[in-house]
């Protein structure tokens, strides 16, 4: 791994503790203007400051985003599908590397759609990015889709998916929490971070979640509708960050969200 890579991944990965709260904004690229996020400025700006980086498309970043913030960006650089369409794992390359490049970007970012029946191409895409990113010193971040059936998210699969990422050349993977989660990160030789999901019931919810995860070996979270669909976003995003990098408690992580509540 060269120095370039490495000091790329240590931008988003702190190395006082090796963990991340990743701010996930990418949603539009499939699900178009999703709610809490018709306008991205107004949605990503509050939370800039809470957030160890940004993931997000090329175009929400050239049009919605400052060029003066001193985040480190996640590029989403996979796409060519929607809600709408007939199958959301029909995915390709929307973005050289060329042009992740020119946006300064931390890294670049990929669903793999394992045991659909486009696996084999978001295989390939992959392992084409992982090329591409070593020659120019860019970290891949995988992320395990499971498009519409969320029935999948167990143990079995998720680590089948996550090693594959690993072997393909992935320098981190992005997977949903599960019972047994030890289990992925015991087997994947990579850092892991949990998606957030969809928006769950409580606030509270999704700081178990974070707090489950973390316990069980994740290296931090990308989470999306479960800081900007909140009530208090900001104060969602500063309790998250309290028990990925503070080692705070449920009880603790509360408290934080209801003192920074506006």
């Amino acid at each position: 791994m060269n120095w370039g890579l490495k000091n790329r991944l240590n931008r988003i990965f702190s190395p006082k503790d090796g963990r991340t709260v990743m701010l996930a904004v990418d949603h539009g690229y499939f699900l178009g203007p999703v709610s809490k996020l018709e306008d991205p400025r107004k949605t990503i700006e509050p939370l800039l400051p809470y957030t160890d980086a940004l993931m997000l498309t090329r175009g929400v970043l050239r049009n919605c985003v400052s060029d003066a913030i001193d985040v480190p960006v996640v590029l989403r650089v996979s796409g060519g599908n929607s809600i709408v369409g007939e199958s959301l794992s029909n995915e390709g390359l929307t973005v050289s590397m060329e042009d992740a490049i020119r946006l300064n970007v931390a890294a670049v970012a990929l669903s793999l759609y394992i045991g659909t029946e486009h696996e084999h191409q978001t295989i390939l895409n992959l392992a084409k990015l992982v090329d591409e990113g070593e020659k120019y010193g860019i970290p891949v971040l995988a992320v395990t889709a499971v498009g519409k059936e969320l029935d999948k998210r167990d143990v079995k699969y998720l680590s089948l998916c996550c090693r594959i990422a690993a072997e393909m050349g992935a320098h981190a993977v992005k997977t949903y929490y599960c019972d047994n989660f030890e289990k992925i990160v015991k087997s994947c030789p990579v850092p892991v971070v949990i998606a957030g999901g969809p928006k769950l019931n409580t606030e509270l919810d999704a700081l178990k979640l974070a707090y489950d995860a973390v316990q069980r070996g994740a290296r931090g979270v990308d989470m999306g509708r479960n800081i900007w669909q909140s009530k208090h976003p900001v104060a969602m995003l500063k309790a998250v960050k309290a028990i990925v990098h503070d080692k705070a408690t449920v009880k603790k992580a509360q408290q934080v969200f209801n003192s920074s509540k506006k």
